[in-house]
Order: C-alpha cells, then sequence, then structure tokens
C-alpha cells in the first residue's frame, strides 16, 4: 500500500491534505472540542474513543496516537488545512479495510471537520480532493464512508461525489453491527 511509503499531500483550490504535524495540535484542538462537530466524527469501531478532546494534552496524546498507527500501517491521519485561513479545520483518516463482511478489501473514509466546515460544499470539496487517490494510496476495490440520517449536509456532499447508501451494516471487530454507510 503506497500511503504507507509516503504520505501524500493534495490539494485543489480551497484544501490541502497533508499527514498531520504536532504544530497542528492548537487548531485540531478547536476542532474536537467542538461539540456542535461532535455527532458527525465516525468512532465507529474505535475502542470506545468518541474523539472529544477537551484539553491540549489529550489532543496531542490523539496525535502521537494516530502518527505511531500510520508508522505501523493500521490507518494514516492528514490535516485538511483551509489554504484561505491557514487553519487546519479538521482531519481525514484512509485505511483499507479486512473483514467477513461485505466492505472487505474496501477503503474507509472518515472525514472529521469543525462544525462550521459541516456543509455541502466543504465536504464535497474535501470528498472530490482525496476520492481519485484512494484505490492507489489503499489498494483498494471500493470506498466506504459513514454519513447518519442527520447528517443532511455531508450527505448531500457524498451523493454528489458518487456514493450511495448501503443496505449493509459494517460489523465491527466485537460483533456489534454500524449502520449509515454509504459506497463508492
Amino acid at each position: 500500500m503506497h500511503i504507507y511509503e509516503k504520505c501524500p499531500v493534495l490539494e485543489n483550490e480551497r484544501f490541502l491534505l497533508r499527514a498531520v504535524e504536532d504544530k497542528d495540535c492548537d487548531d485540531l484542538l478547536k476542532v474536537y472540542s467542538d461539540k456542535n462537530a461532535l455527532p458527525f466524527f465516525n468512532s465507529d469501531n474505535c475502542d470506545g474513543d468518541n474523539f472529544y478532546y477537551a484539553t491540549k494534552e489529550r489532543m496531542a496524546q490523539a496525535l502521537d496516537f494516530w502518527k505511531y498507527s500510520y508508522e505501523n500501517g493500521w490507518f494514516a491521519r492528514l490535516s485538511i488545512v483551509d489554504k484561505g485561513t491557514s487553519a487546519v479545520v479538521g482531519t481525514v483518516e484512509l485505511c483499507r479495510r479486512v473483514s467477513q463482511d461485505p466492505f472487505n478489501n474496501m477503503g474507509i473514509l472518515r472525514i472529521d471537520v469543525g462544525s462550521g466546515y459541516e456543509t455541502e460544499d466543504a465536504l464535497y470539496d474535501i470528498t472530490a480532493l482525496i476520492i481519485p487517490h484512494m484505490q492507489e494510496l489503499l489498494g483498494c476495490k471500493g470506498i466506504l464512508t459513514k454519513a447518519p440520517i442527520y447528517a443532511v449536509e455531508r450527505q448531500k456532499a457524498i451523493q454528489r461525489a458518487g456514493f450511495t447508501r448501503s443496505e449493509h451494516f459494517l460489523v465491527g471487530k466485537t460483533g456489534f453491527a454500524y449502520d449509515g454507510y454509504w459506497t463508492r
């Protein structure tokens, strides 16, 4: 998988995606302590972590874990930089799913953004930036992302990017079945 050989840098007119860095801590603390953004973070199969980080220390611990996970080939976290403000406004997580369910060998795309970016246009711009590269980066056969029923802006964005709602549940490592997934 190419993503673990060299983390990509991707950009369009509005956003830049690059590996998370320690210097992102303060900006990401604003995102991950944003209670209005919290319901949109996909924490399925994440060992009980809901991605609410209210202190700089907890955010720094998360960054350390994300870098460790990348070094071990578990998943890659990329910071989303708003090129207009130079602020980090969220993260993208990418990994390839290995499972015994219909989502085996699919690339998982998680997008966490501050509540001000939970809009159709921002989410579409981020999604459209990453999806053309996922097969090459992860060696996956398709893409899987979550948009719960209340995530109306997210659903509009991913539909625009070619995703369709899946009738299948994602079965986690504990056997719990998660819904709200869309595939491309």
